[in-house]
């Protein structure tokens, strides 16, 4: 069943009960919408849509903060059998100008914090015939179609006819391994992870999932797609803060959250520095929190055991070019592997393979290979990168892996972070889980910078945390644990940027640090 047909399932069934649920704490407001006016306002947007000309195969760029009208517009483009277009609320407006250009966006929604890009970009989209905008009156520019004027349209089922070969959507890549690429998605790929996901973490109509994470990334949507299988509600929490977090979790009844791992540090912080009590909080019902996006230093999930022992647990991977999470996940049964991505997810393939793209033996390192039912169809309009990530079938991922005895696969780093010193292979990642384990540092990126010697040298960026004091010294000494090939050659104190998905930006790091 395609998600569109999950949501208006979803709506014969459980009408009048909730499906979404938005908090904005800094703002002291709360709003929430029935799977009844979730489905009945996807198809009011739908039929505006195909009144301005949309028809199957064109594209609708989507540009939102997350928001209660977020989804409504995702399935209302679906349902018109175009195909929605989510863009990075970070991107800046030369970035979202070549995203729009490259789908060729007929219609372009846009919320109130994007007035000053869209105004500075309107000009050159020639392909955009409508912009609609989603905030006040007031603030509206002229140019623009208020989004109510949408609502007003007749609920009426658009009736087009879709088939999971079908184009569904365009979702470019975050950027941090350079310029974004759209990547087709098909509505089978989009169903199968509703499937994927339910399977991993066990959804029932009882369930809650609190959303953080921007939703036009495919993690946090994709999560919530195990929900919309079953008819189960959701919360979508606007801001990052432990107190609202927990207040969200207690207050809503949720059971089910997924962190990123700043995030997760910040709440046990938080906890440590009795910022928060968690006495002053209903949190019982809370079964499930699981991560992804990033690597997860295994100090982490230990920490955060001893804080929620009775919580389960579950590491996700996932590519954008696999419909975001889940082709490999650790399985909340195998805890005991923390620091692992896990074993191959719900239907999916896994090889580690040479740079002749044969399988390695157990414990050699190689690049990571995906066949499953979330890969995506291609690079849109970009024939030669397709080429380069598909061979024989498999998708390469471009991160470096490897078997352990038990057959559970260890991320050991991005194919282009890695970092060569003097002949010996250096991976990031390994460093910066061990230090991540040092309870002064709040963050950690290791990057390679230039060496005349060398060729390059480890360095690592250290954001220590607030109100503690580290040396270099102390650091030095602290890394004497490790071999010494491994041991950051440099130590730098500073931010460690992160984009939106909890992933290190490693060009803006390099960009900062090595020149």
């Amino acid at each position: 069943m395609l998600i569109t047909a999950m949501l208006s399932e979803n709506a014969r069934l459980y009408g009048n009960k909730t499906a979404l649920i938005e908090r904005a704490p800094a703002a002291g407001s709360r709003r929430e919408i029935s799977w009844r006016e979730l489905d009945q306002q996807a198809d009011k947007i739908a039929g505006w849509l195909i009144k301005r000309g949309i028809k199957k195969g064109d594209k609708v760029v989507h540009l939102m903060m997350n928001c209660l009208e977020w989804l409504p517009a995702y399935f209302a483009i679906l349902r018109t059998g175009a195909l929605a277009v989510p863009l990075n609320f970070r991107f800046d407006a030369p970035a979202l100008k070549r995203c729009a250009q490259i789908a060729e966006a007929k219609v372009f929604l846009f919320g109130e914090e994007f007035i000053e890009r869209i105004n500075s970009i309107k000009d050159d989209l020639k392909s955009v015939e409508s912009f609609v905008f989603l905030g006040p009156e007031a603030v509206r520019p002229a140019y623009a179609i208020p989004y109510d004027e949408l609502l007003c349209s007749e609920c009426v089922s658009p009736g087009v006819s879709l088939e999971g070969c079908d184009d569904a959507a365009l979702y470019f890549t975050s950027g941090t391994t350079g310029t974004p690429k759209a990547i087709l998605l098909t509505h089978a790929n989009l169903e199968s992870s509703c499937y994927v996901e339910n399977r991993h973490h066990k959804q029932t109509h009882d369930d809650n999932f609190l959303c953080i994470p921007p939703l036009y990334h495919t993690g946090a949507k994709m999560h919530w797609f195990g929900n919309l299988l079953v008819g189960a509600k959701a919360v979508i929490l606007k801001g990052v803060e432990p107190r609202w977090i927990l207040e969200a979790v207690s207050q809503e009844k949720v059971t089910i959250v997924w962190l990123l791992v700043p995030w997760a540090l910040d709440i046990l912080f938080a906890i440590q520095n009795r910022d928060v009590d968690l006495k002053d909080y209903e949190l019982s019902q809370w079964r499930l929190m699981h991560i992804g996006a990033q690597p997860v230093p295994p100090s982490l999930i230990k920490e955060w055991k001893k804080v929620f022992p009775n919580h389960q647990y579950d590491t996700n991977y996932g590519l954008t070019e696999c419909t975001g999470p889940g082709c490999v996940h650790l399985g909340v049964e195998n805890t005991h592997k923390v620091g692992a991505i896990g074993i191959p997810g719900e239907g999916y393939e896994i090889r580690i393979v040479d740079a002749l793209h044969n399988p390695v033996a157990k414990g050699q390192v190689g690049e990571l290979a995906i066949r499953g039912p979330g890969v995506m169809k291609e690079y849109f309009k970009n024939p030669e990168e397709t080429e380069k990530i598909f061979k024989d079938g498999w998708l390469l991922s471009g991160d470096m892996a490897r078997y352990d005895e038990d057959g559970f696969i260890w991320l050991v780093d991005r194919k282009k972070d890695l970092i060569i010193t003097g002949g010996e292979n250096i991976y990031p990642v390994e460093i910066e889980d061990f230090l991540q384990a040092h309870p002064d540092i709040q963050d950690v990126g290791v990057i390679g910078i230039p060496s005349l010697r060398l060729g390059e040298i480890a360095a690592a960026v250290v954001q220590v945390k607030p109100g503690r004091v580290l040396t270099e010294e102390a650091l030095n000494l602290f890394c004497e644990q490790l071999p010494r090939y491994k041991r950051p050659r440099k130590i730098i104190f500073g931010q460690v940027p992160r984009n939106p998905t909890g992933k290190i930006e490693k060009p803006k790091l390099r960009g900062m640090y090595a020149q």
